[in-house]
């Protein structure tokens, strides 16, 4: 379905994003061997991001349901199409739960699928199956207006505590800036984001909107690995 999910959740459904593990590289070998080395920039951590095969492997999973849909939409009808959705979002569990992952985001993705799939049912049209996902980016860009604001900017919140930040990072006029700039990048890839999936809703084009939704997860979870590089850069600066 919709693939803005991080575990940073902003805009559509993403992919499973475990910013825990981001970007944490290996250790060295050699004398600095066990002491973990961190990206200097945010293209050492975008290339980090997307060096790990398991990550691409949680896109396809998260992107699975709303492009089989599409595909079966078009070889078969609307319901059958469903039903292929739903069971490639059971698929992606069973394959989260095999690899002893975490099911959550899994569980998440059915439950989105099993709200597309009624709109979609009641609507008697495909687009309808991307109706919610479409909504969401208008949401986010009130929760992340409605953050900044507030004197919080959203990455911030998300993400404080996976970099080591102090307890009243919003206090820090540097940290805030950092959460600033990339909250309001969260805003931007909103806005266009929903642009497009309300011009193809609007046009009925279920494949650009299959796509779009499958796009959003790496641009996010991209964002999530640069903001993080930045806010410890920031940090390291001041000690």
């Amino acid at each position: 379905m919709s693939n803005q999910r991080a575990t940073l959740t902003i805009g559509d459904r993403m992919p499973e994003y475990d910013v825990s593990r981001n970007p944490e590289p290996r250790p060295r070998s050699g004398p600095q061997q066990g002491r973990h080395q961190e990206p200097e920039s945010g293209w050492a951590a975008i290339r980090q991001t997307w060096s790990d095969p398991e990550r691409w492997v949680g896109i396809l999973v998260a992107a699975a349901p709303s492009l089989v849909f599409v595909a079966a939409n078009v070889v078969a009808s609307l319901y059958p199409a469903i039903t292929a959705a739903a069971v490639t979002a059971l698929a992606g569990l069973g394959y989260r739960l095999a690899r002893r992952q975490s099911p959550r985001s899994a569980l998440i993705g059915i439950l989105v699928v099993a709200v597309c799939a009624v709109v979609a049912a009641v609507t008697g049209e495909a687009r309808g199956f991307f109706l919610v996902p479409t909504l969401i980016p208008f949401a986010v860009i009130m929760v992340c207006l409605a953050s900044i604001i507030a004197r919080r900017p959203l990455t911030g919140l998300l993400l404080n505590r996976v970099t080591g930040g102090p307890h009243d990072w919003y206090r820090n006029a540097a940290l805030r800036r950092v959460h600033l700039t990339a909250t309001s990048t969260a805003i931007g890839i909103n806005v266009i984001n929903a642009a497009v999936q309300v011009i193809f809703y609007d046009r009925g084009d279920t494949i650009v909107l299959a796509v779009a939704h499958a796009a959003t997860g790496p641009v996010f979870a991209t964002l999530v690995a640069v903001t993080i590089v930045a806010v410890r850069k920031t940090l390291a600066a001041q000690r």
